[in-house]
């Protein structure tokens, strides 16, 4: 009984033992052990073992048990003093917290003591610093009185003194004299409710006041507003009266120079009246002239008498300006009729130096819409268009146009001055654009004219091919009439001058180049691309020689030529014009104009290659293919094609060398025009052999591999055909070579037959099919049987089906083909 209830004593303290995985993992890392005794999956069976691992182990079961007893006394010891231990914290913790709560009162106490202190002591410093504060205070308020005392006393002695000195003109004294006594009232601003002070405020504005007044007279005097009279030299009493003026109301200081302005300028009014012969365009660089001996005289005379800072000398130019742009607007209104190209451009020419003159002589600070457009440096290029200095061939241009010489000067840049006189021009302009479209148009008559007389770019030189020399010399000309009227105005007239470019644009592609691009014989006259085309089956067109080639790629290389500096003339003139005017500047319709003759010689081209070749396959497809016994070499209509392209490719290639791009376009044109004919002219072969099919696909194939050698047959320089250009050629006449293995292959049995058709033909269809059993020649019964299983076998929709471009080159011949279908392609490489 008492083992079963040690048992169960056991059991119920490993139940109550049993610890969380967290706490027992807190507890190991508190007390770290390696006892085993203190793990917590603890075996009693698996310790005693380790301790009694063999009967003779036992014989130290005493000494084991001894030191398990001694360690078990020594948990007790352990155990019984911590809870022993436990027993008076609760005691301890009572008694430090009233030890706290006393000294927390005694603290508090001494803290009380010393605020009390404390207050006792600023009592006592404020006692003691009293009478020390009421000395600051009245130290602080004897200083501010004495300084205010001796400020009252310096204005009032500096009033009288001020009225004194202007009634005797003392403007010397007066000028450092004033400038003291309105700094000194400054200071009395918060003390204008005093009477005293205030009266002596108002003296000065009244003194101010007939300062002014007395200036004005005195300046009136020596400078009267009536008549031409000056005096001798400058006045140290004027001097001086300008540095009182600085001092005074700015409107004193702008009725002088007002004054003196309108005094020193009242002779050019006369001289240059409208009714004077001087006053005509003709004769403005004596305007100019006067005004540059007038600022020499006032330097001279009065350049020491009025102040640096006033500018004197360029507000006498400037004014000169205004005044001028004035004159001549009004007179150009009056005799508008009167004006010329070269008058006005000469009279542009000698203004705008004059706007450079002054722009090297004064800072243009005086202005107060002086401001200027910088001007970009473009890039060094060899297009007209992306230059700014005058080319020799402008200046050899300008000289056969004697009227539209270029002004010696160009405009410089950051000149605040630019268009403060010729801006007056700017109506007038109208002139100008009339005689560059006159003059534009008489350029477009000499270059037909000269096109006409020395005929087109020679064959086998370096001519051939080459940009035609009259565009270039055509965007010269526009460069320097761009840069001209720039000069002139960036507005309104920029864009008249627009509109004549792209007349004379327009006018160059038709007249030189659509003008004169071949015709043949079937044309009536102007370039009508359907011309070229045969009027019936059978009848040829006439083929182009080398020259009417030579001139086709030399058109095509100029209208390339002319559409890239189209594009950069749009560009320049965007960059020349206001910004508000940018928009209506626009070549687009001008640009598609060129791209148009470009297409349009492609197409000369590939339509003059095109029916050189339409005999070879009018004979191909008019050959009795039925009798053909034996397959040869390749047939007679094969060496006329190959012939006709290594005739004219090489001329075209070499001919359109600086326009690569171009002679691809050529190509691919050519193979989108010459593989779909081809393919028709293919089904009128019918009846055709077994033989005759073979033969036919020989030719098929020799036409592929001379189409994909094209862009560079007859080159010593063997280039790689773009993908672009061999995808169509693949694409196109692996069509025809499936076409032709349908036909070769047996039409029974008829399934076989029309699913060899579907598998080579992935495009295929009945009207295809249908020609295909022409071409076969089998009878309408027969046809008609295997149409309707085609429609049966034919995929409904037809997804997932290859398109014709994914055409498979190895498509395997079925079993029931006949083997001399690969007997054919075995000859076909042994040729290769």
């Amino acid at each position: 009984m008492m083992e079963e209830e040690e048992l169960e004593f056991v059991e119920e303290l490993e139940a109550v033992l049993q610890l969380t995985p967290e706490v027992q993992l807190a507890i190991e890392q508190v007390f770290p052990s390696q006892d085993p005794l203190d793990r917590a999956d603890f075996n009693a069976v698996e310790y005693i073992n380790t301790l009694f691992p063999t009967e003779q182990s036992l014989a130290n079961i005493d000494e084991v048990v001894n030191k398990i007893r001694l360690k078990i006394r020594r948990l007790d010891d352990n155990i019984r003093t911590v809870v022993r231990g436990q027993t008076n914290v609760g005691q301890d913790g009572r008694q430090a917290l009233e030890e706290a709560q006393k000294a927390i009162q005694q603290l508090f106490g001494k803290i009380k003591d010393i605020k009390d202190k404390a207050e006792k002591s600023e009592q006592m410093v404020k006692e003691i610093t009293r009478d020390i504060k009421q000395l600051d205070h009245a130290k602080r308020h004897l200083t501010t009185s004495i300084t205010t005392l001796n400020h009252l006393h310096m204005l009032a002695g500096g009033v009288d003194s001020l009225e004194a000195m202007t009634r005797r003109r003392q403007y010397g004294e007066v000028a450092n004299l004033l400038q003291g006594v309105m700094n000194v009232l400054e200071h009395f601003h918060k003390y204008m409710g005093i009477p005293q002070i205030r009266q002596l405020s108002e003296r000065v504005k009244a003194a101010q006041t007939e300062l002014g007044q007395q200036i004005l007279a005195d300046f009136e005097e020596a400078f009267p507003s009536q008549g031409t009279k000056r005096p001798g030299g400058p006045s140290n009493v004027l001097r001086d009266a300008c540095l009182v003026a600085n001092i005074l109301d700015p409107r004193i200081k702008q009725e002088i120079m007002k004054k003196f302005i309108k005094q020193h300028l009242s002779e050019y009014l006369v001289l240059f009246q409208e009714n004077q012969d001087v006053a005509w365009l003709d004769k403005i660089d004596r305007r100019y002239a006067w005004i540059k001996r007038q600022l020499v005289d006032y330097e001279e005379k009065y350049g020491c008498m009025f102040p640096r800072e006033w500018y004197m000398a360029e507000r006498i130019a400037v004014e000169f300006c205004h005044v001028t742009r004035t004159e001549l607007a009004k007179i150009m209104r009056t005799r508008a009729k009167e004006i010329e190209v070269k008058l006005l451009l000469f009279a542009i020419q000698r203004t705008t130096n004059f706007e450079g003159f002054l722009a090297k002589r004064f800072s243009g600070c005086t202005l107060t819409d002086g401001t200027l457009k910088k001007l970009e440096s473009p890039p060094t290029s060899t297009n007209p268009f992306l230059e700014d200095e005058p080319t020799p061939e402008m200046e050899e241009l300008a000289t056969e146009k004697g009227d539209l010489g270029q002004p010696k000067k160009p405009k410089a840049p950051d000149n605040p001055f630019h268009g403060i006189v010729s801006k007056c021009f700017e109506p007038h302009l109208y002139v100008y654009i009339e005689s560059q479209d006159k003059n534009l148009g008489e350029l477009i008559d000499r270059f037909v004219a000269d096109f006409k007389a020395q005929g087109p770019p020679k064959p086998n030189t370096d001519e051939g091919g080459a940009v035609l020399p009259s565009c270039a010399d055509l965007f010269v000309y526009y460069k320097k009439c761009m840069v001209q009227c720039s000069q002139l105005s960036t507005g309104e007239p920029m864009i008249a001058l627009t509109t004549i470019f792209q007349k004379y644009l327009r006018e160059y592609a038709w007249k030189i180049l659509s003008g004169n691009l071949p015709k043949t014989t079937t044309s009536s006259g102007g370039l009508t691309i359907s011309s070229l085309l045969k009027e019936k089956e059978g009848s040829e067109v006439a083929k182009f020689t080398l020259e009417e080639l030579c001139l086709i790629c030399s058109i095509l290389s100029t209208a390339e030529y002319c559409l890239a500096t189209t594009q950069q003339l749009e560009e320049k003139l965007k960059e020349k014009v206001d910004v508000s005017l940018i928009e209506r500047i626009n070549l687009t319709g001008e640009m598609d104009t060129f791209s148009t003759v470009i297409s349009s010689s492609i197409q000369l081209l590939v339509q003059d290659l095109d029916a050189a070749c339409d005999p070879a396959l009018t004979a191909m497809s008019k050959m009795q293919w039925q009798n053909v016994e034996h397959v040869g070499d390749q047939s007679p209509y094969v060496t006329s094609v190959i012939l006709h392209i290594k005739q004219n490719v090489p001329i075209i290639r070499d001919n359109l060398a600086s326009t690569r791009k171009y002679f691809t376009q050529f190509c691919i044109k050519f193979a989108n025009s010459f593989i779909p004919k081809f393919i028709p002219h293919l089904f009128k072969c019918k009846p055709i052999s077994m033989v005759g099919a073979e033969q036919l696909l020989l030719d098929t194939h020799s036409l592929k591999m001379v189409l994909l050698d094209l862009p560079s047959i007859g080159s010593q320089v063997v280039r790689k055909a773009p993908a672009s250009y061999t995808k169509i050629v693949v694409k196109g006449m692996t069509r025809a070579e499936m076409i032709l293995k349908v036909v070769m292959a047996p039409h029974e049995p008829l399934v076989v037959f029309v699913d060899n058709y579907i598998k080579l033909l992935t495009d295929c269809n009945t009207e295809t099919f249908q020609k295909i059993l022409d071409m076969k020649g089998l009878k309408r019964s027969e046809q008609s049987s295997m149409l309707e299983l085609l429609r049966q076998r034919l995929p409904v929709p037809p997804s997932g089906v290859e398109s014709a471009g994914s055409l498979s080159l190895m498509a395997p011949t079925p079993e029931q083909e006949s083997s001399r279908i690969r007997k054919l392609e075995k000859l076909i490489k042994k040729r290769l």
